[in-house]
């Protein structure tokens, strides 16, 4: 049942009573180191460049959000985080963003939980395609997730099958090399695109098939994507640790 028509059944049709503890941590936790992100200078202070730099509207405060807590959390924050496909920095990007604009629409609690199942279920349907640890980078999974948050603003299945694409076609291929302090700017660049994305797809705009990974039919487009996260991008993989590992000598690469 992890496809996105059947994710957005579920989100319509859950009992919230059975989802609201754990959804109820995400929004506690994660907007919490969120907000200590934002209030002290942790790692590259990627959040608070945001927020200085892009103002105030809801959109750069959703980048902004996500962006903090992966500053604060790859820098050391002790405070607790709820994942997402294993991962602290995947689960404030798939959420914080669907918290920010939630307040912003001032969405009730209910609707707000309805489209983090949407979120947090998205995320995992990509990464269930490229499996645990890969080369391809984990948060443009939870911004396609993120961005499937058109279902807070009353997007249709295919306005929001068409944010997920849109996405992933724009972002898709920025590589994982390991969890540090840049996630945090990864972050914010594929939650910009996930925005415009839904920007997109709130007009009836989409890429087609045959431009790039883009398939048949979102779920097609997911799984080829993942493919290559998992099978084409396993060598890029090896070559990355090579490099973090001194194992390849940068002076032997000319040669």
């Amino acid at each position: 049942l992890l496809n996105l028509e059947d994710i957005i059944t579920f989100a319509n049709e859950v009992q919230i009573t059975d989802v609201e503890k754990v959804l109820g941590r995400q929004i506690k936790y994660n907007t919490r180191i969120a907000e200590e992100g934002l209030r002290n200078p942790w790692g590259a202070q990627v959040g608070r460049v945001v927020l200085e730099e892009f103002g105030e509207d809801v959109k750069w405060r959703a980048v902004a959000k996500a962006s903090a807590g992966s500053d604060a959390r790859m820098s050391g924050c002790a405070l607790p985080v709820i994942i997402n496909s294993g991962s602290g920095n995947q689960g404030m990007t798939c959420s914080l963003p669907v918290i920010e604009f939630g307040k912003e629409l001032k969405k009730s609690k209910e609707e707000i939980y309805r489209a983090l199942c949407v979120s947090n279920l998205v995320a995992l349907n990509q990464k269930k395609y490229i499996g645990s640890l890969s080369a391809y980078c984990g948060a443009v999974c939870a911004a396609a997730g993120a961005g499937a948050g058109t279902y807070l603003c009353g997007g249709t299945l295919e306005q929001i099958e068409n944010t997920v694409v849109n996405t992933i076609a724009d972002a898709g291929g920025i590589v994982c090399d390991g969890a540090k302090p840049s996630c945090a700017a990864k972050i914010s660049t594929a939650l910009q695109a996930a925005i415009l994305s839904h920007k997109m797809a709130m007009r009836g705009l989409t890429f087609a098939r045959g431009e790039g990974l883009v398939m048949d039919c979102p779920e097609d487009t997911i799984k080829a994507v993942g493919y290559v996260g998992r099978a084409g991008m396993k060598q890029t993989d090896v070559e990355i640790l090579n490099l973090m590992i001194g194992k390849t000598k940068l002076e032997d690469i000319d040669k």
